[in-house]
């Protein structure tokens, strides 16, 4: 018994893959990858502006290659006002001025692949920036954009006071509906009031997102 286990223990030593039942089983690619996760602002900065960027990130591409990174993650890059590190999206299809451009992600991109190396963003589509475009369009109930995002009209407490539609609180332990005085309803956000959650019953906002 203990010379057969001590055999296998020798087999499987030896061998490159553990070879299984059924080809069914086997892992994606992401499901075994090496990640570095990379925070742009403070990661590497190429122009001495004090702030990390892209091309900082580039420089250091042949780094991730002898190190095993299968995988960079990057997290956001998006244009942003910068009320919560970047999760607050303005634009989905622009760069950061204060990370670079377009053409230096582009470059980047090609930089990684040409490595092997893939990139993934991190990109958390549950809610945009108060300051994008759709959510300003539904402020104003231009359509398509009217129901872009989550509105309730408020409730009067016992003193006639207007309060919320409910008492949802919001990840930031403050109320999860904010006020707004020009379109005369509340909003539903569940991270920081610059973050209007979006409403993904809206079929028109859905094809957007995809």
């Amino acid at each position: 018994m203990v010379l057969l286990i001590l055999n296998l223990a020798e087999y499987f030593a030896n061998s490159k893959t553990i070879p299984v039942k059924d080809d069914k089983t086997t892992l994606d690619w992401w499901q075994t990858a090496v990640y570095y996760q990379i925070y742009p602002r403070s990661f590497k900065d190429s122009n001495g502006d004090g702030i990390g960027d892209l091309k900082g990130i580039e420089e250091k591409a042949e780094h991730f290659k002898d190190i095993g990174v299968d995988c960079v993650w990057l997290s956001p890059i998006f244009k942003s006002p910068m009320a919560d590190f970047g999760y607050d999206i303005s634009d989905y299809n622009a760069i950061d001025p204060v990370y670079g451009t377009m053409d230096d992600f582009v470059s980047l991109q090609k930089k990684l692949k040409s490595l092997g190396i893939k990139i993934i963003m991190d990109f958390v589509p549950n809610h945009s920036s108060d300051e994008h475009e759709w959510f300003k369009k539904s402020v104003e109930k231009i359509d398509p954009y009217t129901d872009y995002y989550i509105w309730r009209d408020g409730k009067c407490d016992t003193n006639n006071m207007r309060i919320p539609p409910n008492n949802w609180q919001s990840l930031f332990s403050n109320s999860a509906w904010t006020w707004n005085e020009q379109r005369g309803q509340y909003y539903l956000h569940q991270f920081d009031p610059k973050q209007p959650d979006l409403n993904y019953r809206n079929k028109e906002l859905v094809k957007e997102m995809k």
